[in-house]
């Protein structure tokens, strides 16, 4: 698999409601973390995130972390 695009070297922190969100893992969305399609013609596609409680997450932006698609730090190292 290639390289993703970096879309920003920090996470994205947010508060997320209950329900299913489409984070994306290209790296090429205009709506960081979540997927808008861009994906299309490449061979990425998004990873589902399901989330059971309303609570406070960090979200990958850098597509390099190895807890995809939370945030480690790993955007520190690029």
């Amino acid at each position: 698999m290639g390289e993703p695009v970096i879309a920003e070297k920090r996470p994205a922190v947010l508060e997320l409601e209950p329900g299913s969100y489409w984070w994306c893992r290209c790296g090429q969305s205009k709506s960081q973390p979540w997927c808008d399609g861009s994906h299309k013609g490449t061979e990425f596609s998004p990873i589902e995130v399901v989330i059971d409680t309303k609570k406070k997450v960090a979200m990958c932006q850098c597509k390099h972390s190895a807890k995809i698609p939370f945030c480690d730090g790993s955007h520190k190292n690029l």
